[in-house]
């Protein structure tokens, strides 16, 4: 595995769907992103998304707040899993004017999204459609965010003779894909596929938990479509979207951590197997364990999700007793 040069960065995750059932508030969040920037350890700042299938407050006008709260974090969403049924066109504006707010601090994190039916219905996009409408949505967005006009004639989108304005504050607005296919599940040749994808669109790879061999087996197929594009990987950043809990008592831990599942995707998910390499959980040196394996394994973004209700408490222990243990510089 041919390691790039890049420092480890720490992101937050935010629960901006936790607003909705109680686990957390806007101030809360808010306290959270203004202590995120002033500790220096955080270098990003992310929300999820979702429109009607896993409804929450909405991820770009939650970034656009957090913009005005914040000088250096990078903001992003983690996975626009509405990637699929949003209109480009609206979107490039959108996300131009946060761009341009933030100046020039967006990562777009983008995925195919989990198909919800209700949802692809009430915006009039089939199941089938959604790695597709990624695909060209990306090539779209990134023809808007050009100079010059954009004609566009797919297999989803027509634009003729347009030309957008706002640009982003960035000269390129970084894309990443998030995507973690189960390769028991779907098998190889999906797996591949996803991959090839990243390794061919995509600025930057957000997985969810995996083990340090399935990671590989899926750089590998980022790395081998990038080389043959002739493509320049050395910034290219590996991110994981982590789960956290840090609680002296482990079982304490854990519970806190099923309860905020239960939440926020539905009783049963995750399994206890992605549970294993998902969720950092217990004392400070049990955290660190499976943090310090992302890293090894060659994530070099972290991002974290603390599933806890206290998330304030929750940042404090992570940079003062998870941190001190971690060796960031340990590669392959």
């Amino acid at each position: 595995m041919t390691m790039r040069n890049l420092p480890v960065r720490w992101g937050l995750s935010l629960p901006n769907r936790g607003v909705l059932f109680g686990l957390t508030s806007i101030e809360a969040i808010m306290e959270a992103v203004e202590l995120a920037e002033e500790s220096q350890v955080f270098e990003s700042v992310w929300f999820g998304d979702s429109l009607i299938h896993k409804p929450r407050l909405e991820s770009v006008v939650m970034l656009s707040a957090v913009a005005s709260r914040t000088r250096r974090a990078r903001l992003g969403v983690m996975c626009m899993a509405s990637f699929p049924v949003r209109d480009p066109v609206l979107l490039a504006i959108q996300w131009a004017t946060l761009d341009q707010i933030s100046g020039g601090r967006t990562v777009l994190g983008v995925c195919i999204g989990g198909g919800h039916a209700p949802e692809l219905n009430t915006f009039g996009v089939k199941r089938s459609e959604r790695a597709g409408r990624m695909e060209e949505g990306l090539e779209l967005l990134r023809k808007l965010w050009a100079e010059g006009e954009t004609s566009h004639h797919g297999r989803f989108y027509n634009v003729e003779g347009l030309q957008l304005v706002p640009k982003p504050a960035q000269k390129t607005v970084p894309i990443w894909i998030a995507v973690s296919p189960d390769r028991d599940k779907v098998g190889d040749r999906v797996v591949d596929n996803a991959m090839r994808r990243v390794g061919m669109l995509a600025d930057g790879y957000i997985t969810m938990g995996v083990t340090a061999e399935e990671f590989h087996r899926r750089w590998e197929v980022i790395e081998a479509t990038a080389a043959k594009i002739g493509k320049d990987l050395s910034s290219f950043e590996t991110s994981i979207h982590g789960m956290v809990n840090i609680n002296d008592d482990r079982r304490v831990a854990y519970e806190e951590s099923k309860s905020y599942f239960n939440h926020y995707y539905g009783p049963g998910y995750p399994s206890e197997e992605l549970l294993k390499v998902w969720l950092a959980h217990g004392p400070p040196a049990q955290c660190a364990g499976l943090i310090q394996g992302w890293i090894d394994m060659g994530i070099t973004t972290p991002v974290l999700r603390f599933t806890a209700p206290d998330q304030i408490s929750q940042m404090h222990r992570f940079i003062g007793e998870v941190l001190p243990r971690l060796e960031l510089n340990r590669r392959p």
